[in-house]
Order: structure tokens, then C-alpha cells, then sequence
């Protein structure tokens, strides 16, 4: 996982369930929010930020695949869990596709259990961090790839002697380009030196 701190939401109308499960996870290395409503629990998704979301389906007003359906359409880079006593397959449809959910759990839940759900749903989800921010590097420099084949005709056509250095045509022009790449990646990615 990441070294910044995830932070999970509890979400169940009954306190008493919020806090148990609050009580099991003491010790795991996130900070755990508590709700008891649907909408308490999207007032704490709009002040704070959470990774993961773990909503009881059968609440008053609104239930857990309501709640989600919202969190998904507001919120998409949370996962989002249901923990439930009902188990009908209508509930488990709706929750995954209204509101994509990660892991659809059934109550009384024993507390390794949940806290192996969530160490994988925030590994899970920094993993798709991490890939989301590679696809956007990855472009940025192949446009910067394209931007210098456009200034500098034929500079991504690199030849390689036998033991894999590139060879220039003309050494001189080098130092310009080497400085042109080192500004454009500064300018792409400014903690990059």
C-alpha cells in the first residue's frame, strides 16, 4: 500500500455495528470514519477524503446499493463494499450494478475477514492509482515523442552501432536536443531531475 494514510467509511444505521466494527479494526493502518445514514455518510465523502466505503443495504431512507449507486457516480475512485444480512439475489444485482461494487459481504462478519477485504480493496485501489498515473506518463511522453519527431525530423528514427550506443549524424546537434528533452520532461513531470 501507499505510504499516505487510506482512510475507510462505515456506514450502518445501527451505531452499535458501526463501533464493532470500528473496535475490530483498531489496529489496522487507516483511519476508520463512521455513518449512520446515507446521507451522513455522502456529508463525509464531501469533507473528507476516503478510499473505501463499507455500507449496511438494509437502512432507513436509503439503502446501502442506493448509497453506492451514488458514491459510484460521485465519487469513482472509492471502493465500495456492501455488508449485509440480506443475501436475496435482487440485492446483490442491484449493489453491483447500480453501484459497482468491490466485494459483497454477509453479516455477522468475522473481523479477519473484514480487514483482509480492505487491506485488498486499498491495495486494490492503489494499484489502479498507481496504473492510472503510468497510462498518463506514458502519454505525456509520447506526445513529447511526437512534439520532438515534428521539430526535429527523423529524431525518433535512432540507430544503434554493435554495441548498442546511439549513433548521431551530426554530434553536434546533440547538446540542443538533450537540453529540449531534460525542459519538456522538467515542464511534464517537475519532481523528475
Amino acid at each position: 500500500m501507499s505510504s499516505k494514510e487510506h482512510c475507510v467509511l462505515l456506514v450502518d444505521d445501527e451505531p452499535e455495528v458501526v463501533k464493532g466494527l470500528q473496535r475490530a479494526l483498531r489496529k489496522e493502518p487507516y483511519r476508520i470514519l463512521g455513518a449512520h445514514s446515507g446521507p451522513e455518510a455522502l456529508r463525509v465523502l464531501r469533507e473528507s477524503p476516503v478510499d473505501v466505503i463499507v455500507s449496511d443495504e438494509n437502512m432507513p431512507g436509503m439503502s446501502g446499493s442506493e448509497l453506492l449507486g451514488l458514491v459510484c457516480r460521485e465519487f469513482p475512485a472509492v471502493v465500495r463494499i456492501i455488508l449485509t444480512g440480506q443475501t436475496d439475489q435482487e440485492t446483490a444485482i442491484r449493489a453491483i450494478n447500480d453501484g459497482g461494487v468491490y466485494r459483497f459481504l454477509k453479516k455477522p462478519i468475522e473481523p479477519g475477514e473484514i480487514a483482509i477485504t480492505l487491506r485488498n480493496a486499498l491495495q486494490s485501489r492503489d494499484l489502479v492509482l498507481a496504473s492510472s498515473r503510468l497510462l498518463r506518463s506514458a502519454r505525456e511522453q509520447f506526445a513529447l515523442l511526437e512534439h520532438l519527431e515534428e521539430t526535429h525530423p527523423g529524431i525518433t528514427d535512432v540507430r544503434r552501432d554493435v554495441a548498442g550506443c546511439i549513433e548521431l549524424e551530426d554530434p553536434g546537434d546533440a547538446a540542443s536536443v538533450i537540453d529540449e528533452i531534460e525542459n519538456e520532461l522538467r515542464r511534464i513531470d517537475p519532481d523528475a531531475s
